[in-house]
């Protein structure tokens, strides 16, 4: 701490100080007890360690007046009591108001406790030692915020590390609680590339707008791809499209939506399938759901998406036979209605009819060329399926 410039206060004004130092440190707590609300709401250890500081602060004091030429570490001197518990349980904007009744309190003695003619220079360096004092906590919650950031974003890694590799354990619910995590009713997992040098800055974006919109965001580098696990009340698409645009340029995926934390892991699953072949799709949407893309990713041989699309067969031919058939008929023909109903010899009111079940019963909708394509692999790989081998995971 920088010496003081003004004239020293007496020796006699600092040994009188000594003397009365744990009286106004405890007049200075019970000010802060009549004054401060909030303080007295606090739990009696938390008043304690304030009570600790407010002991250390005027000691602290006393021994700056006394050896005013000597450096003074005030940080280790005042808040080394209970730095941590502090930055915890109080925040700057209440340490400064602490810091005030004390040095109100502090003035407030000058008169009796200063020997005569020092009262002026008594105020003086009570000033300067506030000034001082509360530079030194704002540096206190600040090394504080740094060291919380620093873990916190180590946490979060592991929060999405873990659902990524699939280990949704008892574990990661409390994990992701601790980051602020809450219930949603929707969950769903985001995957793109990884930007360049502003890449932090998109990230702390991201936050910016989970905190604007009341949704929850759990993000993690992982090698070239950014991982955000999300959380919403109601449809996620919306929210999607709105933390597509800070992802790096490239595909972003989509996994399916889940209704908990817990199940984070299957929408990774999806999610990260997706990104590893959504370049085969280059006019795909941005965001693209994992599912949209499961002919690429039957293809590159994923085998979720082959057994999703091989239950496709299973589906139409255990109803009475003609889905399949008619299905079948129309791809080959390349969507066309009209000739479709001439190669089975029926209307095309009919061939309508029973495509339009066929999207009921799978999803995809046979006019849909993107869909069509999906359901032609869906009847390759259901007949390739052995009647035998009821385990479609094995194509």
């Amino acid at each position: 701490m920088t010496p003081p410039t003004t004239p020293r206060v007496k020796a006699a004004t600092v040994k009188r100080l000594q003397r009365a130092a744990a009286p106004i440190a405890a007049e200075a707590v019970t000010r802060m007890e009549m004054s401060l609300p909030w303080f007295a709401a606090m739990s009696p250890n938390q008043r304690s360690w304030i009570g600790l500081v407010a002991q250390a602060g005027v000691a602290s004091f006393v021994e700056w007046l006394d050896h005013p030429h000597a450096e003074h570490d005030v940080t280790g001197g005042v808040f080394a009591t209970a730095p941590r518990e502090m930055a915890r349980a109080v925040t700057l904007q209440q340490t400064v108001e602490l810091v005030r009744v004390a040095v109100e309190t502090v003035e407030d003695h000058a008169p009796d406790v200063a020997v005569k003619g020092d009262e002026e220079r008594l105020r003086e360096a009570v000033l300067r030692y506030s000034r001082e004092l509360a530079f030194q906590a704002a540096l206190v919650y600040a090394r504080a915020a740094e060291e919380r950031g620093a873990w916190d974003a180590r946490l979060e890694a592991l929060v999405v590390d873990a659902v990524v590799v699939g280990e949704a354990d008892s574990e990661l619910l409390s994990r992701a609680t601790a980051l602020g995590w809450t219930e949603h009713t929707a969950v769903v997992v985001l995957a793109g590339a990884v930007g360049s040098s502003d890449q932090e800055h998109a990230i702390d974006e991201m936050r910016r707008l989970a905190r604007r919109d009341g949704f929850d965001i759990l993000t993690s580098v992982d090698g070239r791809r950014l991982v955000c696990v999300v959380g919403v009340d109601g449809d996620p698409m919306p929210t999607a499209r709105l933390l597509s645009g800070l992802f790096a340029p490239g595909p972003v995926v989509i996994g399916p939506t889940v209704s908990d934390l817990a199940g984070a892991p299957d929408s990774a699953r999806g999610a990260l399938a997706g990104l590893d072949v959504a370049a085969a799709w280059p006019a795909a949407p941005r965001p693209v759901p994992a599912t949209a893309l499961l002919p690429e990713r039957a293809i590159a041989g994923d085998p979720e998406a082959r057994a999703t699309l091989a239950d496709i067969h299973r589906l139409l031919a255990g109803t009475d036979g003609t889905l399949v058939d008619t299905l079948s008929a129309y791809i080959d023909a390349g969507g066309a209605l009209e000739t479709t109903a001439r190669a089975l010899f029926v209307h095309p009111n009919t061939v309508r009819y029973r495509l339009r079940r066929v999207a009921d019963l799978t999803g995809f909708a046979p006019t849909d060329p993107r869909d069509r394509w999906a359901l032609s692999i869906g009847l390759t790989l259901g007949r390739l399926i052995s009647p035998d081998a009821p385990d479609e995971s094995s194509l």
